[in-house]
């Protein structure tokens, strides 16, 4: 039978507690949505005396959570393939390619993932609304991507800053272009990190309130985190029930992690490699 070193303690229980305070919030959120709303009044912190699921069906049709879900959806994978596209694309020309002021693009899009949202809120909005794009899908698209491309360049631009240029300058030499280099070459050696940033950035849209609620001003175009937050004030006397929207909000991200965490955490090791 093995036995824990002493040092292993010391990052045993810090990793456990860890673990304890992530797991716990989940749990506790479940127990609440499987509550009356007597129960939770009476003792906010015992376990629920029965699996119910009214809550969640009271959840799911008071507010149309289905129907911001399918816009969830919609909005995301939208934004996650142009961020990919674009993001492998700069990725590649400041990774691989040498031009003049490849590195002051560079350090832009660094600098562009030092400024909050909350800077550029106010002229992003106007912009939006000059060009007629507010509430509407494309609108709320291209914002997501103007977002979150600094982060997908600079992710993809370390990865490939770490592939040989000896390959690059072997399938140039056998007579392919710069696109061909980056669809028969880059796109495959790239799939790794191409997968972590697309999880990464599938997550960040997806729990997205603020530029949602900026910009997607009507009930029928929301998204689901949105569409939780309405829930928050139209049942604020009412916990279980808004537990409930928390949990369907929820279940798609962890059902993605719990699958594709092996790739998140590859995809991530491999872009800090050097190879």
């Amino acid at each position: 039978m093995s036995r824990i070193r002493p040092g292993g303690w010391l990052l045993a229980v810090p990793m456990s507690l860890l673990a304890l305070a992530t797991i716990y919030p989940m749990v506790f959120t479940v127990n609440v949505a499987m509550k009356t709303r007597r129960e939770y009044i009476l003792d906010r912190f015992s376990l629920a005396d029965a699996v119910r699921w009214e809550n969640i069906a009271t959840a799911w049709s008071s507010v149309g959570l289905g129907r911001y879900l399918v816009n969830s959806v919609v909005v995301v994978v939208a934004s996650v393939v142009l961020l990919l596209l674009v993001g492998s694309m700069a990725g590649f020309a400041l990774g691989q390619l040498r031009f003049r002021g490849s590195s002051a693009l560079f350090l832009g899009c660094l600098a562009a993932l030092f400024a909050p949202f909350q800077v550029i809120m106010v002229p992003l909005a106007r912009i939006m609304a000059d060009a007629g794009l507010v509430d509407t899908y494309p609108g709320l698209v291209l914002a997501y991507v103007a977002q979150f491309l600094p982060f997908t360049i600079f992710l993809m631009t370390s990865y490939y800053r770490t592939i040989p240029t000896e390959i690059i300058d072997a399938a140039r030499i056998d007579g392919n272009s710069v696109y061909g280099v980056y669809r028969r070459i880059m796109l495959p050696l790239g799939a790794p990190a191409l997968l972590s940033v697309g999880i990464l950035n599938a997550l960040f849209c997806w729990n997205d309130v603020l530029i949602s609620l900026l910009l997607m001003p009507s009930a029928e175009h929301r998204t689901l985190m949105v569409g939780v937050t309405s829930l928050r004030g139209q049942y604020s006397a009412d916990i279980p029930t808004f537990a409930s929207g928390v949990l369907i909000a929820a279940i798609p991200v962890l059902v993605i992690y719990l699958f594709l965490q092996r790739q998140i955490a590859d995809g991530v090791a491999a872009g800090s490699t050097k190879g």
